[in-house]
């Protein structure tokens, strides 16, 4: 299906109704029928600020968010627009334009607080949208972001503890764009400019405003001087706790400045219709560099850094998240990866698996010349598959899915070898009986029972045979097969050496003699085939063993990689962060930092040091692998692997 036919314009994901949210059908199946990597750029803020247009701008077509021309908000729930990426040709750009927050005609506050914290889970860029400037009651504004940790979760344990727990919200949150509309200051500091991410770093350091006298703002106060004191000193805690969750949660973050895009307040009214050369100059290239360092710099979504998102994925994350939301319960973020890798695991076995099939299908030509010829391309076949497994298979818990997909191939390898086998010995023997029929002509005829007629005889037998030789495509069977039409032909054989009068005793001795070695021969060459073919068929399955291990390794490797990196990043992210506590005043703040400081740190060497920790588990897969595909002692081998494992774990 292509994109251009279903997503002509934006659709509603999210329905927003009575303060309920609920997933539309239709969108939702739109979403899980991408099965490319999706860029997810979600934009959310306050009502009547422009969302919409900056969405529009970035779709960079026709069709566009229904903009609203009065106070009134437009946009309800979440609005989602799929167009292809235009740089990255793999990639899907997902656009979620979100319900305006604060909305005055809203009953339930709560539910601008589900709406952000879904546009934080299912974006990998998150663009937050305000008006004039970032100013202490834009701050203030930005609540919602302090609320993230009450409204998600990362752990399902009950004992997780909260502050631990909230350092790992970095590795499954977006990137941040700030965009601030109708901009009118000048960006400098100090008297010197300023670019618009330094304008932002500056809004984000926090504000030692606060009086020793206030107090908590639920107490009363005994004069209308402390009422002030306490509500002002409140307001800057909040806007110090916004300051501070957006530093923590979102390490990269961005600003981007607009002007006003006109001073005709008519045009205002109908943005969305006015054409580009009627805008401010430095309006359109102020929203032309915001789209294209967003276009440019988005990331696909990934969870914890590892699990590449696609719209099927996406959607299931969904479904998970606003199930959770409508039974009164708080997102968990391991369960819904975990609940994802149950539906995802078992699609990866069966792509594999698929994959193997239609390869072999177009790779063998059945009946194969020699066994090998099969075998080597179950080799190639089963290295594709694995392949694709690693790639679409994550939180692979004891390698169950794996070892499933293993056994599956063995099954199916097995399944070939046999289908191999019935084909080369239905062929052979059709063929064989074909060139029989000359002979058994012969042989009513009574050619051979005269004197001499046991020559005869031999001469027909051996052109029957060298014409069997020289027929193409018997497959491996064909020796055994010639042996069996042989044995056949032993009575007959016998019967015409005996009325032979013409041939001596010691001649029929002789040819008796002859037949049994010619037969012992045939038998000696057929088992030493038999024994070549397990030979081969052993070095295959050790060869699958091999590449089973590697490529399990291999994506070990590369997940520890992946999985350090993002650590690396957040542990740069908490010292740049101290280093600014540090530098804005509030020393005991940075101090309180060293602790989770030094658990990343100890988490990295602990990564770093890994090489010993997923031995049980490659001990453990080694041994179900060994047992599904090696036969006899490998199969104890496997038993004690498995022995070894399950020791060491301990």
């Amino acid at each position: 299906m292509s994109l251009a036919v279903f997503m002509e314009t934006p659709i509603c994901l999210v329905e927003n109704i009575d303060g309920e949210l609920k997933l539309n059908p239709h969108a939702l199946q739109i979403l899980t029928s991408i099965t490319k990597p999706v860029v997810v750029v979600a934009i959310t803020g306050q009502h009547c600020t422009g969302k919409s247009y900056l969405m529009k701008r970035l779709a960079g077509s026709n069709p566009f968010f229904s903009l609203g021309s009065t106070v009134q908000s437009e946009t309800k729930g979440i609005w989602m627009w799929c167009v292809p990426h235009c740089s990255k040709l793999d990639h899907v750009l997902v656009l979620l334009d979100t319900e305006g927050l604060g909305d005055v005609e809203k009953a339930d506050s709560k539910n601008d607080s589900w709406i952000f914290a879904l546009a934080v889970l299912l974006s990998s860029t998150l663009v937050y949208n305000s008006m004039n400037t970032i100013n202490q009651q834009a701050l203030e504004q930005m609540q919602y972001v302090t609320e993230l940790t009450k409204l998600i979760k990362v752990k399902s344990s009950p004992n997780a503890a909260r502050e631990e727990e909230s350092e790992e919200f970095v590795g499954f949150f977006p990137d941040f764009v700030w965009t601030v509309r109708d901009f009118t200051q000048e960006l400098k500091a100090d008297g010197c400019p300023i670019t618009s991410d330094q304008y932002l770093e500056n809004a984000l350091k926090l504000s030692h405003d606060m009086s020793p006298r206030s107090l908590p703002l639920l107490l009363p106060s005994n004069s209308q001087g402390d009422r002030e004191i306490t509500d002002k000193n409140g307001r800057v805690e909040m806007a110090n706790l916004s300051r501070e969750c957006i530093r923590k949660f979102f390490p990269k973050r961005n600003c981007f400045i607009f002007h006003r895009p006109t001073e005709d307040k008519s045009l205002l009214a109908c943005l969305q219709h006015v054409p580009d050369r009627q805008l401010e100059p430095s309006f359109r290239n102020q929203i032309d560099r915001f789209c294209y360092y967003i276009l440019s710099n988005a990331k696909p979504k990934t969870l914890s850094g590892v699990i590449m998102i696609n719209g099927r994925r996406l959607g299931k994350l969904l479904e998970t998240y606003v199930r959770a939301i409508s039974s009164g319960d708080v997102p968990c973020l391991e369960n819904a990866v975990l609940s994802l890798a149950q539906t995802e695991n078992p699609a990866a076995v069966q792509k594999a698996a698929k994959h193997y099939m239609k390869q072999m299908a177009l790779k063998v030509d059945l009946p194969t010349e020699t066994f090998w010829d099969l075998l080597s391309v179950h080799t190639e076949c089963e290295k594709e598959a694995l392949s694709i497994f690693m790639k679409h298979s994550f939180k692979d818990e004891n390698l169950k899915y794996q070892n499933e997909l293993v056994q599956i191939l063995e099954t199916k390898k097995e399944s070939f070898i046999h289908q191999n086998e019935e084909l080369s010995t239905e062929y052979c023997q059709t063929q064989l009986e074909y060139l029989l029929q000359s002979l058994r002509e012969a042989i009513s005829k009574g050619t051979f029972s005269v004197p001499g007629g046991y020559n005869r005889f031999k001469k027909k037998r051996e052109e029957i045979i060298n014409n069997y030789y020289q027929m193409p495509r018997k497959g491996l069977k064909a020796d055994e097969a010639l042996q069996m039409f042989l044995q056949s032909l032993a009575v007959t054989e016998d019967y015409i050496l005996q009325i032979d009068q013409a041939l001596t005793e010691q001649e029929k001795a002789l040819e008796v003699e002859q037949i049994k070695r010619e037969a012992a021969e045939k038998e000696k060459k057929l088992l030493k085939q038999q024994q070549v073919e397990m030979q081969q068929k052993m070095e295959a399955q050790q060869r699958s063993f091999e590449e089973n291990m590697n490529q399990f390794k291999r994506k070990i490797v590369e997940d520890r990689y992946k999985i350090l990196e993002e650590q690396k990043m957040i542990l740069d992210s908490k010292l740049k962060e101290q280093k600014k506590l540090m530098e804005e005043g509030f020393q005991m703040k940075a101090a309180e930092m060293n602790i989770t400081i030094e658990d990343l740190q100890a988490k990295i060497k602990d990564i770093e040091n890994q090489n010993s920790s997923w031995m049980p588990m490659l001990l453990d897969t080694a041994g179900t692998i060994m047992m599904v595909m090696l036969p006899g002692e490998g199969k104890i081998a496997g038993l004690r692997l498995k022995a070894l494992a399950t020791s060491l774990s301990k």
